[in-house]
């Protein structure tokens, strides 16, 4: 017969079963908990504009101050303030909703059940012809350029119309009027 000493020597690894279902983890680098989920720089999707139709990764976020210190539960959960109990309508409160729900009932006004107060507002569909702007893959510096020559070229348009050599010109034959 072995002892469990002796079989605990015998069985260095333990199985990849009873590994994966194990509750206990290993903190992973600089103490963290739980697995590092960072994504790589081809799976970020959010990226800007760089200029001349390119796009790059955006910058990555800081990771938070309180990264690696774990977090006790009255942190997360939100604490009762009152002893059990305490919830329960008094006698005369009890008696005045009681009373209400009558009067509801004789004027014909349904009061909800509960599976109805606790019933999900159903989400707005968004519309199945919907399609989204394409980016233009223009830098900021770029998009302004072009709105400022496209600007330049509607002055001079208008001013070719009308006969002017210069928006002052322009202005004054409004402002005369």
């Amino acid at each position: 017969m072995v002892t469990f000493q002796k079989f605990m020597s015998l069985c260095e690894a333990y199985d990849a079963s009873v590994m994966s279902s194990s509750q206990i983890r290993r903190t992973g680098q600089g103490g963290r908990i739980g697995p590092d989920r960072t994504k790589t720089d081809p799976e970020i999707r959010r990226v800007k504009a760089v200029g001349s139709g390119k796009t790059v990764p955006a910058k990555r976020y800081k990771k938070r101050s309180d990264a690696e210190t774990p977090r006790p539960t009255s942190t997360r959960v939100q604490q009762p303030t009152q002893e059990r109990g305490s919830a329960a309508l008094s006698p005369k409160e009890a008696q005045r909703k009681a009373y209400l729900e009558r009067k509801a009932k004789e004027t014909g006004k349904a009061t909800p059940t509960a599976s109805q107060l606790l019933a999900k507002k159903s989400k707005s569909t968004v519309s199945p012809n919907y399609k989204p702007a394409k980016a233009s893959g223009l830098s900021p510096q770029e998009r302004n350029k072009q709105t400022r020559k496209g600007e330049a070229t509607l002055r001079d348009l208008v001013l070719q119309s009308t006969g002017k050599k210069s928006e002052k010109e322009l202005k004054n034959r409004y402002t005369s009027r």
